[in-house]
């Protein structure tokens, strides 16, 4: 049978539950039927796949691919994703690096069908990695079902690492999160940013993203998300903002936004 994720509370008193819950629930979920067979097939059957064009030839195995890097969508566009795999990443112009959407990037990079003349598929660890990563997607994808803002919150922690681990300037690290879907949407409210932004130039959208940052968290730098607490902060400061959108419709987003700061103990500082 499949375990459905327990989520009986929205906004802060949600997070804390799910926070509190969520190792025993992520457990159950894993050892759910589907989760179990789809994970038990890719883990038997991975090491056999030695190109882009093995991969996306068994629905199988790409679903868990894809579904390890939040890109389940895109199942039926194998043209697309054989493009991305087999472009690799070391090259400048690969598709890869080309793409705003930078989860297509972390895909490549993982496989490495087009980085070497060995794919990652054939190493060892090769599948625990890609399977762990499947099981909490779609944990992320069932707790999303229920409330979508819970499944973006979900998300920080792992997201975050991985663009903080790169090797790039700090203008570099905020482009990154603003190619990041889910992410982009997790700053953005935080901030309190419309999703508009989007229609300026880079440059601009860049400047407002570091200008905002400094505002709320006292520093435009990344690297200040390292900090759990500070991490926990973005979480909670984006959760509050979003639940103030829905629960103060005949509000402005600004007043409803301060309520919820004061009533959460946060005070006027942070908006």
């Amino acid at each position: 049978m499949n375990f459905q994720p327990v989520l009986p509370f929205a906004g802060l008193s949600g997070w804390s539950f799910l926070e509190r819950t969520r190792e025993r629930q992520q457990e159950a979920f894993n050892s759910s039927t589907t989760i179990e067979r789809d994970t038990e097939y890719f883990r038997e059957n991975i090491s056999g796949i030695t190109s882009a064009a093995d991969l996306v030839a068994d629905r199988r195995l790409l679903s868990v691919a894809l579904g390890a890097f939040g890109l389940d969508d895109d199942i039926n566009n194998k043209y697309f994703i054989r493009k991305v795999l087999e472009d690799g990443t070391l090259e400048t112009d690969a598709l890869a690096n080309r793409l705003a959407d930078k989860r297509y990037l972390a895909l490549s990079k993982a496989f490495g069908f087009g980085d070497f003349s060995v794919s990652n598929t054939q190493l060892s660890d090769f599948p625990d990695k890609i399977i762990s990563a499947f099981q909490n997607r779609q944990f992320e994808i069932s707790i999303g079902e229920q409330n979508s803002d819970m499944r973006l919150a979900l998300g920080v922690q792992r997201d975050l690492d991985g663009i903080l681990a790169k090797d790039t300037t700090e203008n570099g690290l905020w482009f990154s999160i603003m190619g990041t879907p889910t992410l982009r949407r997790v700053f953005e409210t935080a901030l309190g940013l419309p999703s508009s932004l989007v229609v300026v130039s880079l440059d601009q959208q860049l400047k407002v993203f570091k200008d905002r940052a400094e505002q709320i968290f006292g520093s435009s730098e990344l690297s200040q998300f390292s900090d759990p607490e500070n991490r926990e902060k973005l979480t909670r400061l984006f959760l509050i903002r979003s639940d103030a959108t829905t629960q103060f419709s005949g509000t402005s987003p600004g007043a409803a936004a301060v309520t919820l700061l004061q009533n959460a103990g946060y005070g006027t500082s942070l908006i």
